[in-house]
């Protein structure tokens, strides 16, 4: 396909995300441009390719260019490189002339951004959520459960909402459990089924282990409210959202996880807005090989559901991984904008991943078995959706420079972006409020010592919770200052008001919850 053809399929009409330039391997066709459409960016997106390749500065060049063009975006900071987008890159002769070359005019540039935590591991806004949002389908998957297993997570979820005990962190959890394996528990299960106590066992094995890897600072209040991800500077360019995820070695399928979480909290509440000219969020998912990793056939489900629905909300999704063999066919199929770095066939199983990869582009006049091996640092072959629908032709493309720093952000400038965040200032303190835990240990007590009120008197779960919310009310109508609804704890008080209050409650996504917004 000659230059003039690729430069036609690559010149969309509305704004543009610049890529490169079409490269041959020797030359770069600076007058070539090679570009996304900002407008098909919620088709998603795969960048792949070997260590080393440059995927994740290919990452960076997109989401630097989406923010600027008024879109926010979420980045996954897995090895702890990415947190330079937030300041300008290093001016040189040299990076100038290689921006040149690709018809680049570089200047540096830093996108406005904010950096998050899990629970508060590393310098960042923590980001939390309760364990009855989180839902049972993406804890059982970070916790390993079988089939079997998963089902009595699910019935312990059910109970929980049903009898209004708020599992909020992680210790609720573990005492609900405990609970449903004594004798007034299964007693009160027989009506909607039971767990086994050797499921239950397993179950609270895992939960300690997984409470010992330090994961149980990531379950608690208040709770993130994953709306705030949608948010703009002063001169209307998106905020880069760089969620930091240092100990990703010690427990990948959490953090994996957890970002499925994000993903399917957003679907939720966004509404349905179709193609825009514009995506509402652009979320780079990184090593997204971990997501799929030992992942069940249900989890599986919900991830191809999650990808393909929620392109109507407006969001695009990139995973960033080895080689395209690493995502779902599924998956796979839905994602309509392909960056390809290089990969390297030195067993039989790299050729024949190699030829998987090659296959899963368009026809193209490349021999891509060939020209995949052979692309150099910083080089990709690209095929993107064109505004019609349509894939547009192989390019081969010498991918520009990001205009961000290429290097970590100083710790310093980390931290100074983190003491200056009202987000920072509004998650930073932990909050335990009466919760599951609370309830049935009070109740153990009162039993025990033989001091429990009759029921008439004592009330239901339910009942305490709806008297706390008839307080909260009342609080409400008296604060004239407007500063109530700022306090942390009486947000996340009121997002998991469904379940405190014994409401009926839907789940729809891996189970988790729909949060009422206020």
């Amino acid at each position: 396909m000659s230059a003039e053809e690729i430069r036609n399929a690559y010149a969309f009409a509305g704004p543009l995300i610049h890529l490169g330039a079409l490269s041959d391997g020797d030359t770069i066709e600076a007058d070539v441009p090679v570009n996304l459409a900002l407008s098909m960016l919620n088709r998603h997106g795969l960048i792949a390719g070997a260590t080393g390749t440059g995927k994740t500065k290919t990452l960076q060049v997109i989401a630097e260019q989406v923010a600027a063009a008024g879109t926010p975006v979420f980045v996954a900071d897995m090895k702890g490189d990415l947190s330079g987008i937030a300041v300008p890159g290093e001016d040189s002769e040299k990076i100038r002339e290689r921006a040149a070359k690709r018809g680049q005019e570089w200047q540096p540039r830093a996108g406005s951004s904010e950096f998050y935590t899990l629970g508060g591991q590393g310098t960042g806004t923590p980001i939390r959520t309760t364990v009855c949002d989180f839902g049972p389908v993406l804890l059982a998957k970070v916790l390993d459960l079988n089939e079997t297993q998963e089902s009595s997570l699910e019935l312990i979820f059910h109970y929980a909402d049903k009898n209004g005990l708020a599992l909020l962190d992680l210790k609720d959890l573990r005492s609900l459990i405990q609970f449903l394996t004594s004798s007034e528990g299964k007693a009160e299960l027989k009506g909607i089924g039971g767990i086994s106590s050797a499921t239950a066992g397993v179950i609270l094995r895992e939960l300690t282990a997984f409470e010992a890897s330090g994961a149980d600072v990531f379950f608690g209040e208040p709770a993130f409210d994953t709306s705030d991800l949608l948010r703009y500077d002063d001169a209307g360019h998106g905020i880069i959202s760089i969620l930091s995820l240092p100990g990703v070695a010690r427990r990948p399928e959490l953090f994996s996880t957890f970002m499925m979480w994000l993903l399917a909290d957003l679907y939720q509440d966004l509404p349905e807005v179709g193609d825009q000219p514009k995506p509402k969020l652009v979320f780079f998912f990184d090593e997204a090989h971990l997501l799929f990793k030992g992942a069940s056939k249900a989890f599986l489900n919900e991830v191809i559901q999650t990808v393909r629905l929620i392109r109507s909300k407006g969001v695009g999704i990139f995973f960033i991984t080895q080689t395209p063999k690493d995502v779902p066919a599924d998956v796979l199929a839905q994602l309509g904008n392909r960056v390809q770095h290089a990969l390297r066939a030195y067993t039989p199983d790299d050729a024949k991943a190699l030829k998987a990869t090659a296959s899963t582009f368009p026809r193209s006049d490349y021999d891509l078995v060939e020209v995949i091996p052979a692309l150099g640092t910083g080089e990709a072959v690209v095929t993107v959706m064109s505004e019609d629908g349509a894939p547009t032709p192989v390019a081969r493309t010498a991918v520009r420079a990001p205009e961000s720093s290429m290097n970590p952000a100083p710790e310093a400038e980390v931290a100074r972006i983190v003491e200056g965040s009202k987000l920072a200032k509004r998650y930073g303190e932990v909050i335990d409020r009466e919760s599951a835990y609370e309830i049935l240990n009070r109740r153990a007590s009162e039993q025990a010592t033989g001091a429990a009120t009759p029921a008439a008197q004592q009330g239901s779960a339910p009942e305490e919770a709806e008297t706390a919310a008839a307080r909260t009310k009342t609080a409400t109508k008296e604060d004239e200052g407007g500063g109530f609804f700022s306090n942390p704890a009486v947000r996340s008080f009121l997002r998991s008001a469904g379940t405190v209050l014994g409401r009926e409650i839907t789940r729809s996504l891996f189970g988790t919850r729909r949060r009422r917004r206020y």
